[in-house]
């Protein structure tokens, strides 16, 4: 996490970088970065369990207590478990080696830590008698032998290893460190008990003799080997048979032994087991079996386990596979592991919940990535690849550092012929692809590929995307760590994005690799399981409408497929007048970027640039919107209803561009059409005849609109303009309630804002409420226009008085010009002149006049000009165009009644 930045370590010479250049001054260090909070994990359970061994009931031989001597990290393929566990062992080797930003432990120097490190990966060869046999040489460090165990070990070797030498065996299997101290350890232990026992020949006396009057001498409890007695089950285990089943109780002496050792002497060893998803698989556990006994036979042992997969222990469904299952058996690894849900690039992980023993290691920030990049090739002393390419990496890595070391050494293959581009680094590698395959079932490879279509995704929808009638591979799959939760969203899992990007798209050359028609028909299932789920679920319907338009748009825009279901929600979407965002990234590929103008092929494509400029409006300037809409109208390639709505929305944003002859043009189209945006097309030729001051035929119109035309709303709009504000609000709220119960939030909010819009002409007060009651509607909404209304609003509430009215409208006009919202620009001027004729004002007053006649001179909202007049009790310079609803000189009065009553009540202060 960012929080735990503490820039990088050395860890070690990268020899495959090294060698992979003929320049001698490049600097290859593997460079290890910001794992502290791991660090603390360790340290924290250590520490407790250090407490626990010293404590004065600890009974090395009690096979029934808990067990909480160890820790597991698990994560994704390349996350960087076996950097983390090569230097942990480091670490707790000696303080010299240990990071300085990871700090001292608080564990005492008596007993001392004694690190083992096992690699279990299939590569490395070790099995479970080369488990034990580096476990026992460690402790041969010691200098002395541990009579118990090497006795029974010597046993267990002359029988399975019939005159193969211990230390012949040490040597050829690389694990001669201590190869000739071990064997004479066990020489001294088989001598000192054949002394103590009187056996004549002494050293040179056969273990079958030895072991024989042992055993006899332990079960007479004899004083002469007392100071085994102690160990009371030793006797037992030298009588059986000694066989790979006895080997794995062996170490149940071996802790013994320790537990034996003196004060000064004393030590603790954390055992590290890495890689350990290699020790089997679900159904086989034969390996994991005996390394489980392994852990519970030394509860004076600390472990640390490192693996993909989370450890099962504490589940009661292994019983008969493990020896000990339950969380009884292992309190804390029954606990969720955290970090999780995680956001991307986050940081390194955290340590767990409290108490918990299980970690999951999370991704590097994008601070670590650049610390790690930076300090992993250099070259006189400064990093060898540069900013701009770092940037790169960076971004595309998603934090895994497996990804970092793969573009690492692409950078160099590159740099042999020619210098790096960005383009040579931006690239997906399919090495990835096989280092998260590798322990899967083939159902699970199926499943993993099925649902890496999916942004996210439930186990309902995984099952249907799979084609499969059988939730098990789901569910194994999600135990994954490249699954992430986040049990708060609609769908609570996904794929780690990195992995998933490369599932999608990289070079797959797996044995079980899926051909183009596969991935053809897996879209086609999961896109069919969306429509589905949209359809038939009951989660919250809007937010599921959203997740399904989304995850449905691309999956339709990327493999081409049939409209089908998304024309029913994208009438839902629409209808809604909410316009959350929608539409999903442009597909990218080497060379160009997801801005980049994307040609329209497919229904999909052009469903999917119509829905992203609807939404994007509320952000984007109208000339864009109109722009956009224009090109998606010109490729015809929507079916006619679809057709239709992108006319209507293009004649909209004509409109609020003022170009009234194309809006005309377009709103008639979808009128004469009868579909389903007639009603609304209808609505907004009312519109264009009120902006052209034909009042009358903007009534008639509105009149005969219905709830499908919004007739309230626009009869508002027809009368506010008329100064008549009480039909206007009483309007304004019918269609606010007519909104509310249709369960149409956008609506609601829209007229809810014009209602406070003419409320603040005669009630200040009131407006207050009005607006505050609208801002709450408009919340999680995305409303640009309705939003300016508000605003504008607000300044006819304030007008009059000293509450900064013009400076806040200089700033909304500068708002309204990146929207391109024409019609709130002259809104907005009509406001400030009622302002300034409040005030009597007549010098601004004038100049805001001219500049509303300069916006108004095409014929659109002409008639404003004439309304700044009635309010400033002005002769109108030439004769009205506008065709008001009763007499000019009625509509005069109301406006000039409204200024006269504001100037009252500002008096007055009522």
């Amino acid at each position: 996490m960012p929080g735990d930045h503490q820039g990088g370590v050395v860890a070690g010479r990268d020899l495959r970088a090294l060698f992979g250049s003929n320049d001698r001054q490049l600097g290859a260090d593997e460079a290890f970065t910001n794992r502290q909070s791991q660090w603390q994990a360790v340290a924290a359970a250590l520490t407790e369990h250090l407490r626990h061994i010293n404590a004065p009931g600890f009974d090395v031989e009690d096979l029934e207590a808990p067990r909480r001597n160890l820790l597991v990290f698990h994560g994704v393929g390349g996350i960087g478990k076996s950097t983390l566990s090569r230097m942990l062992e480091s670490a707790l080797a000696g303080a010299d080696r240990r990071p300085t930003q990871w700090g001292e432990p608080s564990w005492p120097d008596d007993p001392a830590i004694l690190p083992v490190r096992i690699d279990l990966a299939r590569s490395a060869g070790t099995d479970f008698e080369r488990v034990i046999l580096t476990i026992r040489l460690a402790l041969a460090a010691l200098g002395r032998p541990l009579p118990a165990f090497d006795i029974a070990l010597r046993r267990y070797w002359e029988h399975q290893h019939p005159g193969e030498p211990l230390e012949e065996y040490l040597r050829r299997g690389g694990l001669s460190r201590f190869g000739q101290a071990l064997p004479r350890q066990m020489q001294s232990a088989l001598a000192d008990v054949a002394q103590a026992l009187l056996l004549p020949g002494t050293v040179g006396s056969a273990l079958g003799e030895v072991t024989g009057s042992l055993i006899g001498a332990l079960r007479e409890r004899r004083q002469s080997v007392r100071a085994l007695a102690g160990c009371t089950r030793l006797a037992d285990l030298l009588q059986a048979e000694p066989d790979l089943d006895a080997l794995s109780y062996y170490p149940h002496l071996m802790s013994w032994e320790i537990a034996q050792l003196p004060a000064g002497r004393r030590v603790v060893p954390v055992i590290l087991l890495d890689t350990f998803e290699d020790t089997g698989d679900r159904t086989h556990r034969d390996l994991e079996r005996l390394l489980q006994r392994v852990v519970w036979l030394m509860p004076n042992a600390f472990f640390v386990i490192t693996g993909r997969s989370r450890l099962h222990w504490a589940d009661d469904s292994l019983q008969g596979q493990l020896d000990w299952t339950g969380p009884e058996s292992w309190p804390g690894l029954d606990t969720p592991s955290l970090p999780r849900p995680r956001p991307e690039g986050s940081g390194a992980g955290g340590a767990g919940a409290a108490g918990g023993r299980q970690v999951l290691i999370g991704d590097f920030s994008p601070e670590d990535c650049e610390d790690y990049l930076a300090r992993r090739l250099t070259r006189d002393g400064q990093p060898l690849i540069g900013e701009r390419l770092r940037t790169v990496i960076t971004g595309r890595s998603h934090g895994l550092p497996l990804h970092l070391d793969l573009s690492v050494m692409r950078f160099l293959e590159i740099r042999r012929t020619r210098e790096p581009q960005p383009a040579d680094i931006d690239v997906d590698f399919p090495a990835l692809i096989a280092r998260t395959l590798s322990d899967l079932t083939p159902d699970e490879r199926h499943v993993l590929r099925s649902v890496s279509l999916l942004d996210a995704f439930d186990l309902p929808l995984a099952v249907r995307a799979a084609g499969t009638d059988r939730e098990a591979p789901v569910l194994r799959l999600l135990e994954r760590p490249f699954i992430q939760e986040n049990p708060f969203g609609l769908w609570p899992f996904h794929l780690h994005a990195l992995i998933r990007s490369t599932i999608r798209t990289a070079d797959d050359r797996t044995d079980d690799r899926w051909s183009p028609r596969d991935w053809q028909q897996a879209a086609e299932r999961a896109f069919t399981a969306l429509g589905e789920q949209w359809a038939t679920s009951d989660a919250p319907g809007r937010m599921l409408l959203v997740g399904c338009l989304r995850q449905g748009l691309a999956l339709a825009r990327d493999f081409r497929l049939d409209l089908g279901w998304l024309t029913d929600a994208t009438w839902t979407y629409v209808g809604d007048s909410v316009w959350e965002p929608l539409a999903p990234p442009a597909p990218t590929t080497a060379g160009t970027t997801a801005d980049a103008e994307l040609e329209l092929e497919t229904p999909a494509d052009a469903l999917v640039e119509t829905l992203s400029a609807l939404a994007r409006r509320q952000h984007e300037h109208r000339e864009r919107t109109a722009d956009r809409l224009t090109t998606v109208i010109n490729t015809r390639l929507l079916p006619a209803e679809l057709h239709e709505m992108a006319v209507y929305y293009q004649a909209k944003a004509e409109r609020d561009l003022g170009r009234s002859t194309a809006s005309r043009r377009g709103m008639q189209y979808v009128a004469e059409g009868g579909g389903r945006l007639a009603p609304a097309a209808r609505r907004g030729l009312a519109h264009l005849a009120r902006l052209a001051g034909d009042f009358p035929t903007a009534l008639e119109t509105a009149r005969s609109l219905g709830w499908d035309g919004r007739q309230n709303r626009v009869l508002g709009d027809v009368w506010w303009v008329q100064a008549d504000m009480t039909r206007a609000a009483a309007a304004y709220e019918r269609a606010r309630n007519e909104a509310e119960q249709h369960g149409v939030a956008g609506e609601r909010a829209t007229a809810q804002a014009q209602h406070a819009f003419v409320v603040a002409f005669t009630d200040p007060e009131r407006a207050h409420d009005e607006l505050g009651l609208a801002q709450q509607l408009l919340t999680g909404l995305d409303l640009r226009a309705t939003t300016i209304t508000t605003q504008i609003a607000a300044l006819i509430r304030d007008a009059g008085t000293t509450h900064a009215v013009e400076d806040r409208g200089r700033q909304l006009r500068t708002d309204i010009h990146v929207a391109g919202l024409a019609s709130a620009e002259a809104t907005l001027d009509l406001a400030l002149c009622f302002h300034h004729a409040v005030q009597n004002n007549r010098a601004a007053l004038a100049t805001t006049i001219a500049r509303l006649r300069e916006r108004t001179h095409s014929g659109d909202y002409a008639y404003y000009t004439d309304i700044t007049h009635f309010m400033a009790n002005l002769p109108l310079p030439a004769p009205s165009p506008a065709h008001w609803l009763d007499s000019e000189q009625a509509t005069r009065d109301r406006w000039r009644t409204l200024v006269t009553a504001r100037r009252e009540h500002l008096r007055t202060g009522q």
